[in-house]
């Protein structure tokens, strides 16, 4: 036995309204009985339009959408943060990647901050310290909360290091303001080294290029002893936020700040990572040295 075939709702629909409106007419010679009817046939027809809006599938013209048609950035993988390292090809000057990049540290940057020489005392003496630690130990953001990856480049004396990785928003964002807050606190301070000897520290703010969410930019020198005699440590370093990712740079020497080319990599970092988070694939791709 063949199955009766399916009436489409619209067309219940149209029958029901087809059927209101004969019953309509017909209450012209009689109102009691067809007005009745009528009303009825209504009824029904506004009942098979609900049916077919409560039917329909989400999205679609009768049914009412769910969620946001914007897509928001996604979060940080490692091997996201892995793609989003620079590469020797979005730099110029012959800067050559290094497989040791994680283990560097400038020896002028250890000591203790000499807080007698702070009028407001330990609290800007406490910051200060916190600059060169960080400075040090490559962690000036503070811990990433996810994903991070690290690479690192250098040009005769100069290095030059990025990192990657996704922190807490919050405390992303209350770093930056801290890091904005030290040209003043920090404007210039004694570093007291091991054995004795002196460094005296200048902390200026420099600009950033304007990319990413927010930015924030210092130029740190450091003058003493090293190596038996005088030396001027001089480096730049730029943290630019990407939702609730940074990029930060680190470049600088014994030869000088290289202020371009922290530029020029703030900018390609900045514009890797935003690539990434959008689910694009940055070009070129890192080499196996990461």
């Amino acid at each position: 036995m063949s199955r009766r075939p399916v009436v489409p709702p619209f067309r219940l629909v149209a029958s029901a309204l087809a059927a209101a409106a004969l019953l309509t007419t017909a209450a012209c010679s009689d109102d009691g009985a067809a007005t009745t009817a009528a009303d009825t046939a209504a009824d029904q027809a506004r009942a098979a339009e609900r049916d077919i809006a409560e039917q329909a599938p989400t999205g679609s013209p009768t049914g009412s959408p769910t969620g946001s048609a914007t897509a928001s950035p996604s979060a940080l993988t490692e091997s996201g943060a892995k793609a989003a390292l620079l590469t020797e090809t979005d730099l110029e000057g012959g800067w050559n990647q290094v497989r040791d990049a994680g283990k560097w540290r400038d020896s002028m940057l250890i000591g203790q901050v000499d807080v007698a020489q702070f009028l407001t005392g330990k609290a800007d003496a406490s910051d200060c310290q916190e600059l060169v630690d960080g400075l040090y130990g490559e962690d000036l953001l503070g811990k990433p909360s996810g994903a991070s990856a690290l690479t690192g480049f250098q040009q005769g004396d100069s290095r030059l290091l990025e990192q990657v990785a996704a922190y807490d928003r919050a405390a992303l964002d209350d770093r930056l303001k801290w890091m904005a807050s030290l040209p003043q606190k920090c404007d210039q301070f004694t570093l007291d080294g091991s054995g004795g000897g002196e460094r005296t520290v200048q902390v200026t703010e420099v600009s950033v290029p304007e990319v990413g969410d927010a930015r924030q930019g210092l130029h740190v020198t450091v003058r003493g002893d090293a190596d038996g005699g005088p030396a001027t440590l001089s480096l730049m370093v730029t943290a630019v936020r990407v939702g609730d990712s940074a990029v930060t740079v680190t470049g600088g020497g014994l030869d000088g700040d290289q202020k371009d080319s922290v530029e020029q990599a703030t900018q390609a970092g900045a514009e890797r990572l935003r690539t990434v988070l959008d689910g694009g694939t940055p070009s070129p791709q890192p080499t196996e040295l990461d």
